[in-house]
């Protein structure tokens, strides 16, 4: 294991992520509100920290190989979580503390969504936008933005890529350079972020609003500059590109490429891709239940434009793992609520800012499903399961299920520390949901935020945000004897 060489990428990129803290710092010069001289500090202990890391070691540029490339991803996750709270942890307004600082900050960085902060509305406009910026940095993945650039520094990405790009098969790449495709893939993630938040000042935000709910849309990750989150705009309008912009950030990235790359714009990549044609099923399906139950059961909406404005949000914010509301669905019949938590394990599509398990996975599983019913009838018959017209080999099945059987081992573990903890039982299902699906809000206790909680229960649930933003493996990997062998 190089241990010196991760040391010194370490201190680099905390250096480099050190520059994240100036950008709150000009915000709050502009508004004059206050919170400036927190992220000034945060600034400088987070340079000087990464220059103690880097500068003993800065010789030290030996080749990467794939074990160190994922104990890099998990200790730059782990080490820019605990970086990123220094701004909490230094600031007056909100007064957070410790655990509560970590567990922003990670929320934050994982784009999980889940928030311990209340009256949001009246905070420093430089802390609602570094939670923005965390966000937005979280969503791609600041390892892929490091990767696009640590070549000039000597270091080679491949490793990192592979780690870090969400979905089950890691090893093709959209062009020939790795430090090419990560920059394709952030000139996508800008293009995106820069049309919503265009989108959403057009439609009537405010500039600030705009850019700070664009960072959190195109990252599925759920914070706001408000309490009431997208209610607060009271916007069908606003709505409607919200839930556009959250569908077009599920989609794998790579199909964004391929449908808009040099050559010219080909649409047609979309449709023939399964994964998104599921996608965008999946999202139909749940806002028709949503929208006829509550129209022919409940009377909480007066007329069918209203109940669809609120199904199709809910339901497509939720599903994609995003988080955003536009009502306390909580308050809706509890049919609903549990039906969206639960489609929130699907997520989005593998090589998106969404999390859950990944459409890709759940297609792979039921085809698995499938294929063991026909062998049940057919004993000696070979059964290839195929994606479009392309077969996949069996290792790729076998390492689905694995994941999905490690997925479910972590939650219910986590659920279960909670409930030790003294959480109610939809509290502790839907908060460790919310949190390893990277959604925010969940039922009971923390439908609305996570202040209440135990600090126990919050480190619970940072570390289920871990797992679920480096999709299990690349995390449990390194609780593992084999790992550290040489």
């Amino acid at each position: 294991m190089q241990y010196k060489t991760i040391i010194r990428i370490i201190g680099l990129l905390i250096g480099l992520f050190s520059i994240t803290m100036l950008p709150p710092a000009l915000i709050a010069i502009w508004y004059n509100d206050g919170g400036g001289t927190a992220f000034i500090q945060a600034f400088f202990v987070s340079l000087f920290i990464g220059f103690w890391l880097w500068y003993p070691h800065r010789r030290c540029k030996e080749e990467l190989r794939t074990r160190e490339g994922f104990l890099i991803v998990v200790l730059f996750w782990t080490v820019l979580g605990s970086i990123g709270a220094l701004p909490f942890i230094f600031s007056s307004q909100p007064d957070l503390s410790w655990t509560d600082s970590f567990f922003e900050s990670f929320s934050a960085l994982t784009t999980t969504g889940a928030t311990v902060i209340v009256g949001l509305d009246s905070l420093p406009k430089a802390i609602l936008f570094y939670r923005h910026l965390l966000q937005w940095l979280g969503g791609m993945g600041i390892i892929v933005l490091a990767v696009a650039i640590l070549p000039v520094l000597g270091i080679g990405g491949m490793q990192l890529y592979r780690a870090e790009i969400p979905g089950p098969v890691k090893d093709s790449k959209m062009t020939p350079r790795i430090a090419e495709t990560a920059k394709a893939l952030w000139y996508i993630y800008l293009l995106l972020t820069i049309s919503c938040a265009g989108a959403y000042w057009l439609a009537g935000m405010s500039m600030f609003d705009a850019i700070c709910h664009s960072f959190s849309t195109i990252a599925i990750g759920g914070f706001s500059t408000h309490d009431a989150s997208m209610g607060y705009f009271n916007s069908p309008v606003i709505n409607l590109i919200c839930v556009f912009f959250l569908i077009v950030s599920a989609v794998n990235f790579s199909v964004h490429f391929a449908a808009f790359s040099w050559r010219g714009i080909n649409l047609k990549v979309y449709f023939r891709d399964t994964e998104f044609k599921v996608l965008v099923a999946i999202q139909l399906l749940l806002t028709a239940i949503c929208f006829f139950t509550l129209y022919f059961y409940s009377d909480i909406y007066d007329t069918p434009e209203e109940t669809l404005n609120h199904a199709l949000f809910q339901a497509v914010s939720i599903a994609t793992t995003t988080g955003f509301g536009t009502d306390s669905f909580n308050m809706w019949p509890l049919f609903l609520p549990m039906l969206l938590m639960f489609s929130s394990f699907i997520g989005g599509c593998g090589g998106s800012t969404a999390g859950g398990i990944k459409v890709i996975r759940v297609i792979l599983l039921l085809l698995q499903g499938s294929r063991e019913l026909k062998r049940l009838v057919h004993p000696k018959a070979m059964f290839s399961i195929r994606i479009g017209s392309k077969a996949l080999p069996d290792r790729i099945v076998d390492a689905v299920w694995g994941f999905f059987s490690a997925y479910a081992l972590v939650f219910v573990l986590c659920m279960l520390a909670l409930m030790a903890m003294g959480l109610d039982d939809i509290t502790s299902f839907s908060a460790t949901a919310a949190c390893l699906n990277n959604l925010g809000p969940g039922l009971g206790e923390v439908a609305s935020n996570y202040a209440s909680i135990g600090d126990g229960a919050k480190w619970v649930l940072v570390v289920a945000m871990l797992f679920g933003r480096l999709e299990i493996f690349t995390l449990l990997i390194l609780f593992t004897p084999t790992f550290w062998k040489d």
